[in-house]
């Protein structure tokens, strides 16, 4: 299988950067982030369903879960999450960036779970992984309103 990489690009006013997320087998994708926003700032970060900007931020549906899952934390494996359940929150540096890199087993840039076309979604608050003793919790994590996103895309080789 050769490699497949796809790159969700911000370009301000909030946030700036790349998600890269490349693929050269079928036991995830690696996760490269690699952005600036406001500085010391946690904000939650997840996939969401939907690749349409005609309404900014707010066209791009929920968090993207094809298992139908509670919202949770990548990270904690003794309970469920959204495969959309990126790192759970970011945490900008005293300059604002961030840069982190991970490999998740729940995604893919295969058909039929392919996230190409789909949306990374930086929110305003701090997602409390499904914690918040609430339904909206276990729907969003409480993670605010949407401050910056953009539509996952294929990359072009040349950059």
């Amino acid at each position: 299988m050769h490699c497949l990489e796809a790159v969700a690009h911000f370009n301000g006013p909030a946030i700036f950067g790349t998600v890269l997320f490349h693929q050269c087998n079928d036991t995830g994708v690696s996760i490269i982030f690699d952005i600036k926003g406001p500085v010391n700032r946690e904000m939650g970060c997840h996939i969401h369903s939907y690749g349409d900007l005609r309404d900014g931020c707010k066209s791009l549906g929920p968090h993207w879960n094809p298992n139908n899952t509670v919202h949770g934390y990548t990270f904690d494996l003794s309970r469920p999450s959204h495969a959309g359940d990126l790192v759970g929150n970011i945490l900008t540096d005293s300059s604002g960036n961030y840069q982190f890199m991970y490999k998740d087993s729940k995604l893919s840039l295969h058909e039929p779970l392919s996230i190409i076309g789909r949306s990374v979604v930086i929110h305003d608050g701090i997602d409390d992984l499904g914690l918040g003793n609430n339904e909206e919790s276990l729907k969003t994590g409480n993670a605010g309103s949407r401050l910056a996103c953009s539509i996952i895309g294929w990359s072009n080789p040349e950059y």
